[in-house]
């Protein structure tokens, strides 16, 4: 049974609100009247009218003193009482219902409606002038503590680098972490970087915490210069991923992490390859997860993920969607679109990658036409494809044949389908030249994060940020903190939230509605392999407790150096092998030789080698 109900119409009264001058006004006047006349009804002694309004006088011009109420407003509201008692007792003694009464009565209402007004409007007005006064106060409280940062970082700049700045404006952040200063630089060709290079002479001179900075970046034009300093170390603590999952676009940025200001940075990832690197300890997977987070969140990306690594950085975004028997949880999507664990799997993701991206060239250049523009435009409709590789800079520089396959297979990705919306994120160990080597790495991973997490071996940031001066590793000593650099943000010191496997179940669950699906032309292109990717046989993997790694890549030595050496592992099983082929042989021999050849040195970096 349905209920309607019906808006009535006519006048809201609000019991509770106050009086107005017009209410005031008709309150009293009314008030005096009935008192006058039931006075004169009633025999009722003129006295106690002047005695009601000398009290409600008194009353009025003690709580407005308290109220800090004007003297204007006292004196209207006291008048107002004085003079409704004065006509209460002339009506009681000379008839309240004649027409001089009641003339009398309505120019009297007349009269404290429009004083009610006036000083209502002055109240006003004086309040705005107190609320003005305490703001031009802060200002010049502002002002001064600007004056005296200004003046104090104009010696100080002088002092440490030498260069005499005019400074345009000091601007302290709402996070009240530090301040940005804008200044000018000074006439000869003056540049930034002159102030940059000095950056930690600057902290120094300025006796800042640990893990806070002054670091000088380009201003409004060449002859400009943006310093940034921070007064309170926000890297040192831990936060929380937020808990604010609404959707999220390609185009808007996704959030990877905090800067010191406290302030949130986003990548653009439309055009843009990106880069992770963290050495073991420092918060790389952690990252990964923070990534795949803001993927799952944005309504026009899918993400692959690539893990040879048993599939560590995919499985807490996947399992939330499967029962124990690996049939689909109703109304729960994984957070990533597919999941690689194996070279195999790898490769048929690589593959429909490409098909993808390939078809996407042709059915979609009428869209394309249609927008005026040669990038295909992404939407939930067609959604961008993040491939996000874990150790992915590895396999790129890996002697591994299946390696090198994998890695050629990215390398096309990465270099083909930029304008089809297929971009990577790749992850490495080490910020060394050997990760670095690869000119298709450098030129489109223009996003890049350096975890250091305090760790100085194999961290070379001059080899990820090239041309940016003053960063150092242990400027970053916590884990989960590093220097992160975009185009749209130079690099600097960023710290990564911390996400928890709770979390990422309750991001799973939020961000279901929010998936995209992969446009149907571009399903067609990628073929049975991803419309099976979730099947029980291709996941059964996910729950098998008793799986056995596969050895055969692991034996490999990566190009990096990193990694076990098993050649010697190889080498003892060979001469095992060959002692017990010896043994057989001296068993049949009928003399055994006295004097056997003496064993042939060998080192345990290789097999023994055929003599």
């Amino acid at each position: 049974m349905t209920t309607t109900t019906q808006a009535s119409s006519g006048p809201v009264w609000d019991w509770a609100a106050g009086h107005g001058p017009v209410t005031g006004a008709l309150s009293a006047t009314t008030g005096c009247l009935a008192l006058a006349t039931t006075g004169a009804a009633t025999g009722m002694p003129p006295a106690w009218a002047l005695t009601v309004g000398a009290a409600g006088a008194i009353g009025h011009t003690i709580s407005s003193l308290r109220e800090r109420l004007s003297a204007r407003t006292i004196a209207m509201r006291s008048a107002s009482w004085l003079v409704g008692a004065g006509w209460t007792t002339w009506a009681m003694t000379s008839g309240p219902l004649t027409w001089a009464a009641l003339g009398s009565l309505a120019t009297i209402g007349v009269g404290i409606g429009a004083a009610a007004r006036t000083t209502l409007l002055y109240e006003e007005a004086r309040e705005l002038e107190a609320i003005a006064a305490d703001e031009r106060q802060v200002s010049r409280e502002l002002s001064a503590e600007r004056r005296a940062i200004a003046a104090e970082w104009v010696d100080r700049v002088q002092r440490v680098c030498h260069i005499t700045l005019r400074i345009v404006a000091v601007e302290t952040w709402p996070t009240g972490t530090g301040f940005t200063i804008d200044a000018e630089l000074p006439a000869g060709g003056t540049t930034y970087d002159r102030i940059a290079q000095h950056s930690a002479a600057l902290s120094a001179d300025a006796r800042l915490p640990h893990g806070c900075t002054a670091v000088a970046s380009r201003g409004i034009d060449q002859g400009r210069v943006l310093i940034d300093v921070t007064t309170v170390n926000v890297l040192a603590e831990e936060r929380t991923y937020p808990s604010d999952y609404t959707p999220l676009s390609i185009y808007t940025g996704i959030p990877w992490g905090y800067r010191t200001n406290a302030e949130a940075i986003c990548v653009f990832l439309r055009e843009q390859c990106a880069l992770v690197v963290g050495p073991t300890g420092s918060g790389k997977t952690n990252m990964v997860h923070v990534i795949l987070a803001g993927f799952a969140r944005a309504a026009d990306v899918l993400t692959w993920v690539i893990d040879l690594n048993a599939g560590s950085a995919g499985l807490p975004w996947a399992r939330p969607a499967f029962d124990t028997n690996g049939a689909p949880v109703d109304g729960v999507r994984p957070g990533v679109d597919w999941l690689a664990s194996t070279y195999e799997e790898a490769v048929l993701m690589l593959d429909a990658a490409l098909a993808v991206g390939l078809r996407r060239k042709v059915a979609y250049q009428g869209l394309m036409a249609q927008a005026n523009t040669d990038q295909l435009p992404i939407s939930a409709k067609i959604p961008q494809i993040m491939l996000v590789v874990d150790e992915g800079a590895e396999i790129l520089t890996s002697t591994d044949r299946n390696m090198k396959d994998l890695a050629k297979k990215i390398l096309e990705v990465i270099r083909m389908l930029r304008a089809m919306g297929v971009r990577t994120v790749l992850t490495a160990l080490g910020a060394t030249g050997s990760v670095l080597g690869n000119l298709m790495i450098r030129r489109e991973a223009k996003a890049r994060v350096c975890l250091t997490g305090g760790e100085t071996e194999g961290m070379d940031l001059s080899k990820v940020f090239p041309g940016a001066r003053g960063l150092r590793p242990d400027q970053a000593p916590y884990k989960g903190a590093g220097f992160m650099g975009t185009p749209e943000s130079a690099a600097a010191l960023f710290k990564v939230w911390r996400i928890l496997p709770n979390q990422i179940r309750d991001i799973v669950h939020a961000t279901t509605d929010i998936h995209p699906t992969l446009d149907a032309i571009s399903g067609q292109a990628a073929g049975p392999a991803y419309a099976t990717r979730w099947d029980a046989d291709r996941t059964a993997w996910m729950r098998d407790t008793n799986h056995a790694p596969n050895t055969v890549a692991d034996e490999q030595p990566s190009a990096s150096g990193g990694g076990l050496k098993l050649s010697a592992l190889r080498g003892s099983r060979r001469r095992r092998r060959w002692r017990g082929s010896s043994a057989s042989r001296s068993t049949r021999s009928s003399t055994p030789s006295p004097n056997p050849p003496p064993r042939r040195s060998r080192t345990p970096s290789g097999p023994r080698r055929p003599g």
